[in-house]
Protein backbone atom coordinates (compact mmCIF):
# COMPACT_ATOMS: atom_id res chain seq x y z
CA UNK A 1 0.00 0.00 0.00
CA UNK A 2 1.35 3.41 -0.94
CA UNK A 3 0.67 6.30 1.42
CA UNK A 4 1.18 9.83 0.13
CA UNK A 5 -0.04 11.79 3.17
CA UNK A 6 2.33 12.34 6.12
CA UNK A 7 2.21 9.25 8.29
CA UNK A 8 1.90 9.41 12.08
CA UNK A 9 3.53 6.01 12.35
CA UNK A 10 7.13 6.77 11.38
CA UNK A 11 9.90 4.21 11.79
CA UNK A 12 10.94 5.85 15.08
CA UNK A 13 7.38 5.72 16.32
CA UNK A 14 7.06 2.07 15.38
CA UNK A 15 10.28 1.25 17.18
CA UNK A 16 8.93 3.04 20.21
CA UNK A 17 5.65 1.15 20.02
CA UNK A 18 7.34 -2.24 19.85
CA UNK A 19 10.33 -1.51 22.04
CA UNK A 20 8.91 0.39 25.00
CA UNK A 21 6.18 -0.30 27.52
CA UNK A 22 3.69 2.51 27.96
CA UNK A 23 4.50 5.54 30.15
CA UNK A 24 2.44 8.36 31.60
CA UNK A 25 2.66 11.56 33.59
CA UNK A 26 -0.23 13.13 35.48
CA UNK A 27 0.41 16.61 36.80
CA UNK A 28 -1.76 19.31 38.27
CA UNK A 29 -2.64 21.46 41.23
CA UNK A 30 -5.09 21.40 44.12
CA UNK A 31 -6.62 24.54 45.63
CA UNK A 32 -9.62 25.52 47.74
CA UNK A 33 -12.72 27.21 46.37
CA UNK A 34 -11.05 30.60 46.90
CA UNK A 35 -8.05 29.61 44.79
CA UNK A 36 -5.59 29.16 47.68
CA UNK A 37 -3.14 26.27 47.24
CA UNK A 38 -3.71 23.23 49.45
CA UNK A 39 -0.46 21.75 50.76
CA UNK A 40 -0.25 18.10 51.75
CA UNK A 41 -3.33 16.94 49.85
CA UNK A 42 -3.29 13.24 49.01
CA UNK A 43 -3.60 12.43 45.28
CA UNK A 44 -4.26 8.75 44.51
CA UNK A 45 -4.50 6.98 41.16
CA UNK A 46 -6.85 4.21 42.23
CA UNK A 47 -6.37 1.33 39.79
CA UNK A 48 -2.69 2.00 39.15
CA UNK A 49 -2.03 2.13 42.89
CA UNK A 50 0.13 5.24 42.57
CA UNK A 51 -0.04 8.29 44.86
CA UNK A 52 1.50 11.70 45.43
CA UNK A 53 1.23 14.61 47.86
CA UNK A 54 0.86 18.25 46.89
CA UNK A 55 3.75 20.61 47.63
CA UNK A 56 3.72 24.14 49.09
CA UNK A 57 2.18 25.44 45.87
CA UNK A 58 -0.48 22.73 45.79
CA UNK A 59 1.20 20.98 42.82
CA UNK A 60 1.60 17.25 42.29
CA UNK A 61 3.04 14.77 39.77
CA UNK A 62 2.39 11.06 39.29
CA UNK A 63 4.81 9.56 36.77
CA UNK A 64 5.63 6.15 35.37
CA UNK A 65 8.34 5.47 32.78
CA UNK A 66 8.84 1.77 32.09
CA UNK A 67 12.01 0.30 30.62
CA UNK A 68 12.39 -1.18 27.12
CA UNK A 69 12.71 -4.93 26.71
CA UNK A 70 16.10 -6.29 25.67
CA UNK A 71 14.95 -7.88 22.41
CA UNK A 72 14.63 -5.59 19.40
CA UNK A 73 11.65 -6.13 17.12
CA UNK A 74 12.22 -7.68 13.75
CA UNK A 75 11.64 -5.78 10.53
CA UNK A 76 8.89 -8.25 9.68
CA UNK A 77 6.98 -7.28 12.85
CA UNK A 78 7.41 -3.58 12.07
CA UNK A 79 6.22 -4.06 8.51
CA UNK A 80 3.26 -6.15 9.59
CA UNK A 81 2.17 -3.51 12.07
CA UNK A 82 2.70 -0.73 9.54
CA UNK A 83 0.59 -2.40 6.90
CA UNK A 84 -2.04 -3.43 9.45
CA UNK A 85 -2.55 0.07 10.78
CA UNK A 86 -1.85 2.27 7.79
CA UNK A 87 -1.73 5.90 8.85
CA UNK A 88 -3.77 8.59 10.58
CA UNK A 89 -3.25 12.34 10.88
CA UNK A 90 -5.06 15.55 11.79
CA UNK A 91 -4.55 18.72 9.79
CA UNK A 92 -6.70 21.83 10.36
CA UNK A 93 -9.41 19.76 11.96
CA UNK A 94 -9.56 17.11 9.22
CA UNK A 95 -8.83 13.53 10.27
CA UNK A 96 -7.19 11.55 7.42
CA UNK A 97 -6.86 7.77 7.61
CA UNK A 98 -6.04 4.69 5.59
CA UNK A 99 -5.73 1.03 6.53
CA UNK A 100 -5.39 -2.34 4.86
CA UNK A 101 -7.13 -5.54 5.77
CA UNK A 102 -10.70 -5.99 6.96
CA UNK A 103 -10.50 -4.52 10.47
CA UNK A 104 -12.08 -1.06 10.77
CA UNK A 105 -10.34 1.90 12.38
CA UNK A 106 -11.84 2.56 15.83
CA UNK A 107 -11.32 6.11 17.09
CA UNK A 108 -12.27 7.54 20.50
CA UNK A 109 -11.39 11.06 21.63
CA UNK A 110 -11.41 12.22 25.26
CA UNK A 111 -11.05 15.63 26.85
CA UNK A 112 -8.47 16.35 29.57
CA UNK A 113 -10.84 15.10 32.31
CA UNK A 114 -11.24 11.76 30.62
CA UNK A 115 -14.77 12.32 29.33
CA UNK A 116 -15.36 10.82 25.89
CA UNK A 117 -16.33 13.52 23.40
CA UNK A 118 -16.06 11.61 20.11
CA UNK A 119 -16.42 8.02 18.88
CA UNK A 120 -16.26 6.82 15.28
CA UNK A 121 -15.75 3.61 13.34
CA UNK A 122 -14.04 4.18 9.99
CA UNK A 123 -13.47 1.79 7.10
CA UNK A 124 -10.95 1.77 4.25
CA UNK A 125 -9.38 5.14 3.58
CA UNK A 126 -10.73 8.68 3.68
CA UNK A 127 -11.13 11.74 5.86
CA UNK A 128 -13.46 13.10 8.54
CA UNK A 129 -14.01 16.71 9.63
CA UNK A 130 -13.60 16.79 13.43
CA UNK A 131 -15.07 20.29 13.59
CA UNK A 132 -18.46 18.61 13.47
CA UNK A 133 -17.83 17.21 16.95
CA UNK A 134 -14.92 19.01 18.65
CA UNK A 135 -15.25 22.78 18.76
CA UNK A 136 -13.70 23.86 22.05
CA UNK A 137 -10.07 24.82 22.44
CA UNK A 138 -7.98 22.56 24.63
CA UNK A 139 -6.01 19.34 24.84
CA UNK A 140 -7.58 16.08 23.69
CA UNK A 141 -6.48 12.45 23.69
CA UNK A 142 -7.16 10.06 20.83
CA UNK A 143 -7.24 6.28 21.19
CA UNK A 144 -6.94 4.51 17.82
CA UNK A 145 -7.13 0.78 17.31
CA UNK A 146 -7.14 -1.53 14.30
CA UNK A 147 -7.67 -5.14 15.24
CA UNK A 148 -5.26 -5.88 18.09
CA UNK A 149 -3.01 -2.95 17.26
CA UNK A 150 -3.49 0.20 19.37
CA UNK A 151 -2.00 3.67 19.43
CA UNK A 152 -2.68 6.74 21.57
CA UNK A 153 -1.75 10.34 20.89
CA UNK A 154 -2.47 13.79 22.19
CA UNK A 155 -3.40 16.87 20.16
CA UNK A 156 -4.17 20.46 21.05
CA UNK A 157 -6.76 22.55 19.23
CA UNK A 158 -6.13 26.29 19.11
CA UNK A 159 -9.33 27.32 17.44
CA UNK A 160 -8.30 26.59 13.84
CA UNK A 161 -7.54 22.94 14.53
CA UNK A 162 -3.84 22.98 13.84
CA UNK A 163 -2.49 20.18 16.02
CA UNK A 164 0.65 18.80 17.55
CA UNK A 165 1.36 15.16 18.22
CA UNK A 166 3.60 13.30 20.56
CA UNK A 167 4.06 12.25 24.16
CA UNK A 168 4.29 14.71 27.02
CA UNK A 169 8.06 14.48 27.22
CA UNK A 170 8.38 15.11 23.50
CA UNK A 171 9.80 11.64 22.90
CA UNK A 172 8.37 8.73 20.97
CA UNK A 173 7.25 6.85 24.09
CA UNK A 174 3.61 5.86 23.97
CA UNK A 175 1.10 7.20 26.45
CA UNK A 176 -0.74 4.68 28.56
CA UNK A 177 -4.48 4.30 28.22
CA UNK A 178 -6.39 4.30 31.50
CA UNK A 179 -7.92 1.06 32.64
CA UNK A 180 -11.69 0.92 32.56
CA UNK A 181 -13.07 2.70 35.61
CA UNK A 182 -9.78 4.42 36.42
CA UNK A 183 -10.11 7.51 38.60
CA UNK A 184 -7.92 9.89 40.54
CA UNK A 185 -8.88 10.85 44.09
CA UNK A 186 -8.04 14.04 45.94
CA UNK A 187 -8.30 14.17 49.73
CA UNK A 188 -7.24 16.78 52.31
CA UNK A 189 -8.13 17.38 55.94
CA UNK A 190 -11.09 19.72 56.28
CA UNK A 191 -12.20 19.31 52.66
CA UNK A 192 -14.66 17.07 50.84
CA UNK A 193 -12.96 14.25 48.93
CA UNK A 194 -13.12 14.60 45.15
CA UNK A 195 -12.88 11.70 42.67
CA UNK A 196 -12.36 12.43 38.96
CA UNK A 197 -12.79 9.68 36.30
CA UNK A 198 -9.93 9.34 33.81
CA UNK A 199 -9.91 8.17 30.22
CA UNK A 200 -6.18 8.74 29.80
CA UNK A 201 -3.14 8.62 32.06
CA UNK A 202 -1.32 11.51 30.46
CA UNK A 203 -3.04 14.70 31.51
CA UNK A 204 -2.99 17.83 33.63
CA UNK A 205 -5.69 18.38 36.25
CA UNK A 206 -6.27 21.57 38.21
CA UNK A 207 -8.96 20.91 40.79
CA UNK A 208 -10.65 22.83 43.57
CA UNK A 209 -11.72 21.14 46.79
CA UNK A 210 -14.74 22.30 48.73
CA UNK A 211 -14.38 22.75 52.47
CA UNK A 212 -16.11 19.93 54.26
CA UNK A 213 -19.20 20.85 56.21
CA UNK A 214 -18.60 20.30 59.93
CA UNK A 215 -20.78 17.77 61.70
CA UNK A 216 -22.65 18.54 64.89
CA UNK A 217 -24.56 16.66 67.53
CA UNK A 218 -27.55 18.83 66.61
CA UNK A 219 -28.28 21.41 63.95
CA UNK A 220 -26.57 22.77 60.86
CA UNK A 221 -23.50 24.87 60.18
CA UNK A 222 -24.01 28.51 59.33
CA UNK A 223 -24.43 28.92 55.55
CA UNK A 224 -24.85 25.16 55.08
CA UNK A 225 -25.74 23.85 51.64
CA UNK A 226 -29.50 23.62 51.03
CA UNK A 227 -31.19 20.34 51.97
CA UNK A 228 -33.73 19.62 49.19
CA UNK A 229 -37.16 18.28 50.08
CA UNK A 230 -38.97 15.31 48.58
CA UNK A 231 -40.94 17.63 46.31
CA UNK A 232 -37.90 18.92 44.42
CA UNK A 233 -38.12 18.11 40.72
CA UNK A 234 -41.85 17.33 40.79
CA UNK A 235 -45.04 19.28 40.16
CA UNK A 236 -47.28 19.94 43.15
CA UNK A 237 -50.29 17.64 43.55
CA UNK A 238 -52.06 19.99 45.96
CA UNK A 239 -55.60 21.05 45.10
CA UNK A 240 -56.31 24.61 46.18
CA UNK A 241 -59.66 25.65 47.60
CA UNK A 242 -59.50 28.98 45.83
CA UNK A 243 -57.12 31.70 44.75
CA UNK A 244 -56.89 34.87 46.80
CA UNK A 245 -54.99 38.06 46.20
CA UNK A 246 -51.25 37.27 46.39
CA UNK A 247 -51.72 33.54 47.06
CA UNK A 248 -53.86 30.40 47.18
CA UNK A 249 -56.00 28.93 49.93
CA UNK A 250 -55.75 25.25 50.92
CA UNK A 251 -57.28 22.94 53.51
CA UNK A 252 -55.85 20.04 55.45
CA UNK A 253 -57.45 17.53 57.80
CA UNK A 254 -55.91 17.62 61.28
CA UNK A 255 -57.61 15.18 63.61
CA UNK A 256 -61.30 15.88 63.21
CA UNK A 257 -60.81 19.48 62.07
CA UNK A 258 -60.49 20.96 58.59
CA UNK A 259 -57.73 23.56 58.91
CA UNK A 260 -57.09 26.42 56.47
CA UNK A 261 -53.76 27.76 55.28
CA UNK A 262 -52.40 29.96 52.50
CA UNK A 263 -49.33 29.66 50.25
CA UNK A 264 -47.63 32.37 48.21
CA UNK A 265 -45.02 31.10 45.76
CA UNK A 266 -42.40 33.41 44.27
CA UNK A 267 -43.19 34.49 40.73
CA UNK A 268 -40.04 32.75 39.53
CA UNK A 269 -40.70 29.53 41.48
CA UNK A 270 -38.43 26.74 40.25
CA UNK A 271 -39.17 23.18 41.38
CA UNK A 272 -35.48 22.27 41.12
CA UNK A 273 -34.31 25.05 43.46
CA UNK A 274 -34.75 24.52 47.23
CA UNK A 275 -36.63 27.55 48.58
CA UNK A 276 -36.60 28.90 52.11
CA UNK A 277 -39.95 28.87 53.89
CA UNK A 278 -41.46 31.52 56.18
CA UNK A 279 -44.60 30.83 58.23
CA UNK A 280 -46.52 33.95 59.33
CA UNK A 281 -48.69 33.36 62.42
CA UNK A 282 -51.44 35.90 62.98
CA UNK A 283 -52.37 37.77 66.14
CA UNK A 284 -55.59 37.69 68.16
CA UNK A 285 -58.53 39.17 66.27
CA UNK A 286 -56.92 38.51 62.91
CA UNK A 287 -56.73 35.53 60.56
CA UNK A 288 -54.37 33.82 58.16
CA UNK A 289 -55.59 35.62 55.06
CA UNK A 290 -54.89 39.03 56.65
CA UNK A 291 -51.16 38.33 56.36
CA UNK A 292 -51.40 37.31 52.71
CA UNK A 293 -53.04 40.59 51.66
CA UNK A 294 -54.50 43.44 53.69
CA UNK A 295 -55.06 47.16 53.42
CA UNK A 296 -51.94 48.80 54.86
CA UNK A 297 -52.07 49.65 58.58
CA UNK A 298 -49.77 49.39 61.57
CA UNK A 299 -50.40 45.61 61.84
CA UNK A 300 -50.20 44.86 58.10
CA UNK A 301 -47.93 47.31 56.24
CA UNK A 302 -47.01 44.63 53.67
CA UNK A 303 -47.75 40.88 53.38
CA UNK A 304 -46.20 38.34 55.74
CA UNK A 305 -44.99 40.85 58.36
CA UNK A 306 -43.18 42.86 55.71
CA UNK A 307 -40.96 39.98 54.59
CA UNK A 308 -42.31 39.32 51.09
CA UNK A 309 -41.32 42.74 49.77
CA UNK A 310 -37.74 42.11 50.97
CA UNK A 311 -37.46 38.81 49.08
CA UNK A 312 -35.90 40.42 46.01
CA UNK A 313 -34.72 37.19 44.36
CA UNK A 314 -37.73 34.95 44.97
CA UNK A 315 -35.90 32.76 47.50
CA UNK A 316 -38.86 32.22 49.84
CA UNK A 317 -42.17 30.38 49.88
CA UNK A 318 -44.54 32.18 52.26
CA UNK A 319 -47.19 30.39 54.30
CA UNK A 320 -49.90 31.73 56.60
CA UNK A 321 -51.91 29.50 58.96
CA UNK A 322 -55.44 30.16 60.21
CA UNK A 323 -56.24 29.59 63.89
CA UNK A 324 -59.63 28.17 64.84
CA UNK A 325 -61.73 31.05 66.14
CA UNK A 326 -58.76 33.37 65.78
CA UNK A 327 -56.97 31.88 68.84
CA UNK A 328 -53.92 29.63 69.02
CA UNK A 329 -55.31 27.70 72.00
CA UNK A 330 -55.69 24.14 70.66
CA UNK A 331 -52.41 22.90 72.13
CA UNK A 332 -51.18 19.74 70.45
CA UNK A 333 -53.73 20.13 67.65
CA UNK A 334 -52.20 23.49 66.63
CA UNK A 335 -48.72 21.97 66.71
CA UNK A 336 -49.97 19.08 64.57
CA UNK A 337 -51.50 21.60 62.14
CA UNK A 338 -48.12 23.29 61.70
CA UNK A 339 -46.23 19.96 61.40
CA UNK A 340 -48.65 18.48 58.84
CA UNK A 341 -48.62 21.65 56.75
CA UNK A 342 -44.81 21.64 56.71
CA UNK A 343 -44.79 17.98 55.66
CA UNK A 344 -47.24 18.81 52.85
CA UNK A 345 -44.86 21.54 51.65
CA UNK A 346 -41.96 19.07 51.76
CA UNK A 347 -43.81 16.64 49.53
CA UNK A 348 -45.28 19.09 47.00
CA UNK A 349 -42.76 21.89 46.61
CA UNK A 350 -39.01 22.24 46.41
CA UNK A 351 -38.06 23.64 49.79
CA UNK A 352 -34.85 23.85 51.79
CA UNK A 353 -35.77 21.78 54.85
CA UNK A 354 -32.87 23.34 56.78
CA UNK A 355 -34.21 26.89 56.38
CA UNK A 356 -37.76 26.96 57.71
CA UNK A 357 -38.60 30.13 59.67
CA UNK A 358 -41.58 31.27 61.74
CA UNK A 359 -42.71 34.71 62.83
CA UNK A 360 -45.71 36.17 64.64
CA UNK A 361 -47.05 39.06 66.72
CA UNK A 362 -48.83 38.97 70.10
CA UNK A 363 -50.86 35.73 70.19
CA UNK A 364 -49.00 34.75 67.03
CA UNK A 365 -45.76 35.41 68.94
CA UNK A 366 -46.94 33.12 71.74
CA UNK A 367 -47.65 30.34 69.24
CA UNK A 368 -44.31 30.96 67.46
CA UNK A 369 -42.54 30.78 70.83
CA UNK A 370 -44.37 27.54 71.63
CA UNK A 371 -43.40 25.97 68.29
CA UNK A 372 -39.80 27.14 68.73
CA UNK A 373 -39.47 24.96 71.82
CA UNK A 374 -41.05 21.91 70.20
CA UNK A 375 -40.00 21.95 66.52
CA UNK A 376 -36.26 22.65 66.81
CA UNK A 377 -35.45 19.77 64.45
CA UNK A 378 -37.67 21.27 61.73
CA UNK A 379 -37.52 25.04 62.34
CA UNK A 380 -34.23 26.92 61.96
CA UNK A 381 -35.19 30.23 63.59
CA UNK A 382 -38.12 32.20 64.98
CA UNK A 383 -38.76 35.94 65.13
CA UNK A 384 -41.42 37.12 67.57
CA UNK A 385 -42.94 40.51 68.23
CA UNK A 386 -44.21 41.17 71.78
CA UNK A 387 -43.74 37.61 72.99
CA UNK A 388 -45.35 36.37 76.19
CA UNK A 389 -44.77 33.14 78.07
CA UNK A 390 -48.29 32.88 79.41
CA UNK A 391 -51.29 31.48 77.51
CA UNK A 392 -48.93 29.18 75.65
CA UNK A 393 -48.94 25.40 75.45
CA UNK A 394 -45.85 23.22 75.56
CA UNK A 395 -45.63 19.44 75.40
CA UNK A 396 -44.73 17.95 78.75
CA UNK A 397 -42.44 15.16 79.90
CA UNK A 398 -40.79 13.19 77.11
CA UNK A 399 -42.40 15.48 74.53
CA UNK A 400 -40.49 18.54 75.79
CA UNK A 401 -37.43 19.05 73.60
CA UNK A 402 -34.47 20.54 75.47
CA UNK A 403 -32.79 21.75 72.29
CA UNK A 404 -31.58 25.18 71.11
CA UNK A 405 -33.18 27.34 68.44
CA UNK A 406 -32.19 30.69 66.93
CA UNK A 407 -34.54 33.38 68.24
CA UNK A 408 -35.18 37.10 67.86
CA UNK A 409 -37.73 39.13 69.82
CA UNK A 410 -38.86 42.74 69.33
CA UNK A 411 -40.64 44.22 72.34
CA UNK A 412 -41.95 47.63 73.40
CA UNK A 413 -40.89 48.52 76.95
CA UNK A 414 -44.30 50.13 77.54
CA UNK A 415 -46.31 47.13 76.32
CA UNK A 416 -49.48 46.97 78.42
CA UNK A 417 -50.70 43.61 77.07
CA UNK A 418 -47.64 41.36 76.86
CA UNK A 419 -45.49 42.57 79.72
CA UNK A 420 -41.94 43.47 78.64
CA UNK A 421 -40.28 42.60 81.97
CA UNK A 422 -41.96 39.22 82.16
CA UNK A 423 -40.75 38.43 78.67
CA UNK A 424 -37.20 39.57 79.59
CA UNK A 425 -37.03 37.64 82.87
CA UNK A 426 -38.91 34.48 81.86
CA UNK A 427 -39.24 33.92 78.09
CA UNK A 428 -35.71 35.10 77.29
CA UNK A 429 -33.77 33.04 79.87
CA UNK A 430 -35.78 29.92 78.98
CA UNK A 431 -34.27 30.14 75.47
CA UNK A 432 -30.79 31.12 76.69
CA UNK A 433 -30.56 28.09 78.99
CA UNK A 434 -30.40 25.86 75.88
CA UNK A 435 -28.44 28.08 73.48
CA UNK A 436 -25.06 28.41 75.22
CA UNK A 437 -21.89 27.45 73.34
CA UNK A 438 -21.56 23.70 72.83
CA UNK A 439 -19.04 21.89 75.05
CA UNK A 440 -16.48 19.30 73.92
CA UNK A 441 -19.19 16.64 73.77
CA UNK A 442 -21.45 18.80 71.61
CA UNK A 443 -23.89 19.53 74.41
CA UNK A 444 -25.22 23.07 74.67
CA UNK A 445 -24.60 25.08 77.80
CA UNK A 446 -26.55 27.61 79.86
CA UNK A 447 -26.17 31.23 78.68
CA UNK A 448 -28.97 32.68 80.80
CA UNK A 449 -26.65 34.70 83.04
CA UNK A 450 -25.98 37.20 80.22
CA UNK A 451 -28.28 40.25 80.29
CA UNK A 452 -29.27 42.35 77.25
CA UNK A 453 -28.58 46.00 76.72
CA UNK A 454 -31.86 47.95 76.50
CA UNK A 455 -33.12 51.19 75.00
CA UNK A 456 -33.25 54.17 77.33
CA UNK A 457 -35.54 57.16 76.98
CA UNK A 458 -38.49 57.70 74.64
CA UNK A 459 -36.88 57.36 71.22
CA UNK A 460 -34.69 54.94 69.27
CA UNK A 461 -34.19 51.23 69.74
CA UNK A 462 -31.47 48.77 70.79
CA UNK A 463 -30.96 45.31 69.28
CA UNK A 464 -28.65 43.29 71.49
CA UNK A 465 -26.89 40.16 70.17
CA UNK A 466 -25.92 37.75 72.94
CA UNK A 467 -22.25 36.80 73.00
CA UNK A 468 -22.31 33.62 75.12
CA UNK A 469 -24.64 31.64 72.84
CA UNK A 470 -23.54 29.19 70.17
CA UNK A 471 -23.00 31.09 66.91
CA UNK A 472 -25.28 28.64 65.10
CA UNK A 473 -28.14 29.51 67.46
CA UNK A 474 -27.97 33.28 67.85
CA UNK A 475 -30.30 35.19 70.17
CA UNK A 476 -31.21 38.83 69.48
CA UNK A 477 -33.25 41.02 71.85
CA UNK A 478 -34.63 44.30 70.44
CA UNK A 479 -36.20 46.84 72.77
CA UNK A 480 -37.92 50.12 71.92
CA UNK A 481 -40.02 52.59 73.97
CA UNK A 482 -43.38 51.63 72.43
CA UNK A 483 -46.57 49.87 73.36
CA UNK A 484 -48.20 46.70 71.98
CA UNK A 485 -47.40 46.76 68.25
CA UNK A 486 -44.89 44.97 66.08
CA UNK A 487 -44.09 47.83 63.68
CA UNK A 488 -41.54 49.40 66.00
CA UNK A 489 -40.03 52.75 64.97
CA UNK A 490 -37.58 55.33 66.29
CA UNK A 491 -39.92 58.33 66.48
CA UNK A 492 -41.06 57.58 69.99
CA UNK A 493 -43.99 56.07 71.82
CA UNK A 494 -47.31 55.57 70.05
CA UNK A 495 -48.67 58.55 71.98
CA UNK A 496 -45.86 60.82 70.78
CA UNK A 497 -46.32 61.07 67.02
CA UNK A 498 -45.70 57.40 66.24
CA UNK A 499 -45.33 56.43 62.60
CA UNK A 500 -45.50 52.73 61.77
CA UNK A 501 -44.41 53.40 58.17
CA UNK A 502 -40.92 54.11 59.48
CA UNK A 503 -40.61 50.68 61.09
CA UNK A 504 -37.14 49.11 61.07
CA UNK A 505 -38.42 45.67 62.12
CA UNK A 506 -38.81 43.88 58.72
CA UNK A 507 -35.26 44.74 57.62
CA UNK A 508 -33.77 43.57 60.93
CA UNK A 509 -35.74 40.32 60.86
CA UNK A 510 -34.76 39.71 57.24
CA UNK A 511 -31.08 40.12 58.14
CA UNK A 512 -31.54 37.75 61.08
CA UNK A 513 -33.00 35.02 58.84
CA UNK A 514 -30.48 35.59 56.05
CA UNK A 515 -27.48 34.82 58.27
CA UNK A 516 -28.30 31.11 58.07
Amino acid sequence: MTVKAPSLFTTACLLAFCGFASAYTITGSVSDDQGAAIKGASVSLLKEGKAATTDDQGKFTIHEDEAAPSDSPSLAILSAFKYSVGYISVNNGVLSYAQSGTSPVQIKIFNSLGHQVFKKTLHGAGSYDLSQDIKARGTYFAHISVGNARQNFRFTTNGNYSSTFGSQAGTAALMKAAAQGEAIRFAADGFDTLTVPLGTLDTTLDVKLKKAAPTFKFGYALKNDPTPSKGCGSASKLQKVKSVENGDQFQIKVGSDNRTYFITLPKNYDNTKPHKVLFALHCYGSNGEDFVHHAADYDHPTPYYGQQVLDKNGDYIFVSLDAIGGLWNKGQADHDFFAQTLTTLNENYCIDTSRVFITGFSYGAMFSYSLAQDMQARVRAAATYAVADYNIWLPEGDGMKELPIAWMNVHGKNDDRCDYNRAKTSALPRILKRNGKADADGNFTDASSEKPEEVQGNTGHVCYDFTTVDERFPVRWCSWPGNHQWTAHDTGNMSIGWNWEQTWVPEEVHKFFEQF
